[in-house]
């Protein structure tokens, strides 16, 4: 039997780390769970599927949105290095990765190639396309929805198992509600990922983490535009090393238990309680998005009902799932890969006190960017005392995780005395492009020290 040019699919491994013990009437149970895909694109997968030729990739399409609004003009290299960037990114394409340019200003335009078409990427047609960007020029409004519903539009007119976007602004959303853009984001969830990225300071830092955050792609402030081609480049490299999407975390739980929460926690914070789609009794999905060779982890938080010193129970059961290719609606594979979260309960007090270090690590890492959004939102609205205290406290958090990076951006924010207790203060002068960094980045997070 001949071998098809597909990709198996990768390798998919769980890991779960917990203190399975509760005391008497203990209730609330917390696992960190570590998820990594490996092997992508390669002969041998866990997976049940077929064995395809080593060494091809999944086929892709791709839409990049570039802000052409008015105020790309000011100054006039922005409008430039935009233009640079996409050319940069374009040229990251892998040869047959389906692909289109959108000109984004108070209405979406086709830049390339036009005809409500994608291309596919090879010397002749990145040669079109960045031809096609040098008429790339600035003026207009800003109505990122719109640019979102093309690149919706065009992605899914290919047959491709993986659908990208990459979403540049300089502004903010002044010519279309807050509402449509959340409609917009309604009708691409799930359709695309898309990472976005504010260049300037003129934008608004919620719009742009909102757009990633529901689209499961990452977020991302380019203080300077002259960093956009490199930048641009990074993100595609990323994109085109994608082997599987649409990845759903599904977990089971047993009667008489609740979910509180599912969280990604590393590489960033995103809370994805909210996003369940119900999968049969007792099951639900949430969804991941896209994945190549990497690692994720994710605290799941449930209640049981208590239980007699003694007793044990299986308090969840993860796995991984994606749709069935050429399978109905509903149909899902099933990516060969669990992991058990169990409650036991007992009078040992050591063993019923003590808390995961993965579980302590990452629900400090969650204090410490609600800390930092705290902290700059009180600072902008003029309490100085609060904002001192809650910034104060993510120095203490920063420094206790060894989160460098994150420590670092503070110390353009507030003066450090003392990082172990956290005694700060504000400085009086900051530079937008730092606190905006702070708070583009405060969801990222530092990995357990294993």
């Amino acid at each position: 039997m001949a071998n098809f040019a597909k990709p198996s699919l990768p390798r998919f491994s769980v890991d779960v780390y917990q203190n399975e013990y509760l005391p008497e009437g203990g209730s609330e149970v917390n696992a960190i769970v570590t998820v990594t895909a490996t092997g992508g694109g390669t002969i041998g997968s866990a997976v049940s599927a077929p064995v395809y030729t080593a060494g091809h990739r999944p086929s892709a399409a791709v839409a990049v949105m570039v802000d052409c609004s008015g105020s790309m003009d000011y100054p006039p290299t922005k409008m430039r290095n935009a233009r640079d960037a996409t050319a940069a990114a374009i040229d990251t394409l892998r040869d047959g990765t389906h692909f289109a340019v959108i000109g984004g200003t108070h209405v979406a335009k086709e830049v390339y190639p036009g005809g409500g078409r994608l291309a596919v990427a090879d010397a002749t047609t990145r040669e079109q396309a960045k031809q096609a960007l040098r008429r790339l020029s600035a003026g207009g409004g800003t109505a990122i929805g719109t640019w979102l519903r093309l690149a919706d539009r065009l992605l899914s007119a290919a047959d491709v198992t993986i659908r990208h976007g990459i979403l540049l602004t300089d502004g903010r959303n002044e010519h279309e509600s807050p509402d449509d853009l959340r409609a917009a984001l309604d009708a691409c969830a799930g359709r695309f990922t898309c990472d976005a990225r504010g260049v300037g300071t003129d934008w608004e830092v919620k719009e742009v983490t909102g757009i990633a955050s529901a689209l499961l792609g990452t977020a991302d402030i380019v203080a300077d535009p002259a960093g956009l081609a490199a930048d641009f480049t990074r993100m595609m490299e990323t994109a085109m090393g994608k082997e599987v999407a649409d990845v759903a975390l599904r977990v089971w739980t047993p009667v008489g238990t609740a979910i509180r929460f599912v969280k990604q926690v590393a590489p960033s914070m995103e809370d994805l309680t909210a996003r369940r789609a119900e999968a049969g009794p007792r099951a639900g999905d949430y969804p991941t998005g896209s994945w190549g060779d990497e690692s994720r982890d994710y605290h799941l938080c449930v209640t049981v009902p208590p239980a007699g010193l003694g007793r044990e129970m299986l308090a969840a059961r993860v796995s991984l799932v994606m749709p069935e290719p050429g399978g109905g609606a509903g149909s899902v594979q099933n990516l060969g890969a669990q992991g058990l979260v169990r409650a036991v309960w007992t009078d040992d007090m050591v063993a019923s006190t003590s808390i995961s270090p993965q579980v302590a690590h990452y629900t400090g890492q969650a204090e410490l960017a609600q800390a930092i959004q705290q902290g700059l939102d009180l600072r902008k609205a003029g309490d100085f005392d609060g904002a001192t205290a809650k910034l104060g406290r993510a120095v203490q958090l920063a420094s206790a995780s060894g989160n460098a990076d994150t420590a670092k951006l503070l110390a353009k924010v507030v003066d450090v005395v003392d990082a172990a207790t956290g005694t700060v203060r504000l400085k009086t002068r900051v530079a937008e492009a730092d606190e905006m960094t702070l708070e583009t980045r405060s969801t990222k997070t530092v990995r357990v020290k294993k």
